[in-house]
């Protein structure tokens, strides 16, 4: 979430939010900084939550000042408790989020790209739902099973390149596995923290919504990652790095010997 704190005016800082539709579940990632201001100046930066989960199977993340964020849960949480919440499609329990919240920014006259969000959630035991409510117009858009993945924040310039990679490589049959659509994030979001000018930083949370065995069948579940399973996952991704930069050293070495220059593409 885009975190933004007020002295006198409130300035966006930078952030990465990730979210994935996996085959069996849903993802959704972000770093942990806030930054304070004081009119333009940064003064300092600090650790916070960006993600909220609502009733242990809702899981929000989203970009923007901290009170729209605050106002946009408390929202969505009355959305999701309407008893007839479960009787429409996706598609439309996302247009009455998007109605409900718009309405109520209006009401302090909240100008456009001032908070976007993703929104993961079960329906009818029978599917995984990610929607992404864009920044600049809090417009709903569900993910699907040719577009399942989707960064936002001021470090989208960092994740959208990077999720597009991962796509090319290993993405050819569709939708990852859950377990790889955990690491993908992890990977992205720590792509994103290396390598971004300043205010995107540890530590990673990780949400996911996965289907588990309830005390009454199979249920939807939402769930924090703990710091031992995101550790392992770094471990993974460290030497998936270690494995590519051997397996490249190792060509370029077969095809240019010492003395000769690398030969030109045709």
């Amino acid at each position: 979430m885009k975190y933004i704190y007020k002295s006198r005016n409130k300035k966006n800082n930078m952030t990465a939010i990730v979210g994935i539709l996996c085959k069996k579940g849903v993802v959704v990632g972000a770093d942990s900084s806030a930054t304070f201001a004081s009119g333009q100046i940064r003064t300092i930066e600090q650790k916070t939550k960006k993600i909220s989960i609502i009733e242990d199977k809702y899981i929000i993340a989203g970009t923007g000042q901290i009170g729209l964020g605050q106002r946009f849960v408390h929202e969505l949480e009355k959305v999701v408790k309407n008893p007839h919440f479960a009787s429409h499609p996706p598609v439309e329990l996302c247009r009455v989020i998007s109605e409900v919240c718009i309405k109520n920014f209006i009401t302090t006259n909240v100008q456009q790209n001032q908070y976007g969000a993703l929104f993961a959630f079960p329906f009818k035991k029978t599917t995984f739902n990610l929607c992404e409510f864009d920044p600049s117009t809090m417009q709903p858009e569900l993910k699907t099973d040719s577009l399942w993945y989707v960064s936002m924040g001021s470090g989208q310039i960092i994740t959208d390149p990077f999720l597009g990679f991962i796509r090319k490589i290993f993405w050819h049959d569709g939708k990852p596995s859950l377990q790889q659509g955990i690491l993908t994030a992890i990977w992205t979001l720590q792509h994103a923290i290396e390598l971004n000018p300043g205010g995107i930083n540890e530590p990673i949370d990780i949400a996911i919504l996965e289907e588990i065995e309830g005390e009454k069948g199979r249920e939807y579940k939402a769930r924090m990652l703990t710091e031992g399973e995101i550790e392992e996952n770094k471990n993974h991704i460290k030497e998936l790095e270690n494995h590519i930069a051997r397996f490249t050293t190792e060509k370029i070495d077969e095809i240019v010997q010492p003395g000769q220059t690398i030969p030109k593409l045709k």
